[in-house]
């Protein structure tokens, strides 16, 4: 049975990163694919883990192989998603997430057409700046860039086939996780998944 990709998008400080997280937690065979980047490491972030930490001649080198599905460069640094890696996984039956901006994201779906995209939005612009701050990962400067391009990013939400507003996070959780339950609904799913099942229900062994 073949997974199903799941792009989900938001601008920083949305609290994506938290609820896919906690998503991972309560949902089985289910992962994130696991970014490339050039930045560097943030305190407590580990390698292979949160990002696959990469030099600039490296990353540019893997560009021009054509290895990554999806790249960007986001306030002077490059992410890109391993085109192999995603594959593999969903060959393999698991249901893939990619945390991704919505440049990559419309990439993904160029490639990946049946990919379910997935807007947050923070339920205002103050509650944006607040959780930007509160994470103490980024200085002032940066907070402001940040919030300086939220707008032209959230724009971007009429594009995506689902939109969830993070204002309560266990309200969130819930719609963000309904989406990938109903997805596991879907005739392709189910057929894939209970084929024989299906395939005797309708053909019952002749009584005689």
């Amino acid at each position: 049975m073949t997974g199903s990709l799941f792009i989900i998008t938001a601008a920083s400080g949305t609290g994506k990163t938290s609820l896919v997280k906690q998503l991972l937690a309560t949902t089985n065979d289910l992962t994130v694919s696991t970014s490339h980047t050039t930045r560097a490491p943030r305190p407590g972030e580990i390698d292979g883990h949160h990002y696959h930490f990469t030099d600039i001649t490296s990353f540019k080198s893997a560009i021009e192989d054509g290895r990554f599905l999806e790249y960007a460069e986001v306030f002077g640094n490059y992410y890109g998603t391993s085109e192999q890696s995603v594959r593999t996984q969903l060959e393999a039956g698991i249901d893939v997430i990619l945390e991704i901006d919505w440049q990559g994201a419309l990439q993904v779906k160029k490639v990946f057409t049946d990919a379910i995209m997935v807007f947050i939005l923070p339920p205002s612009l103050t509650t944006l700046r607040q959780r930007l701050s509160s994470r103490n990962q980024d200085s002032a400067e940066v907070i402001e860039q940040r919030l300086a391009g939220a707008v032209t990013e959230m724009e971007q939400y009429v594009n995506f086939d689902f939109v969830i507003i993070n204002d309560s996070f266990e309200v969130a959780l819930t719609e963000l996780k309904s989406i990938i339950v109903a997805d596991r609904q879907t005739l392709k799913r189910q057929q894939q998944r209970y084929h024989r099942t299906i395939t005797t229900l309708l053909n019952p062994a002749d009584p005689k």
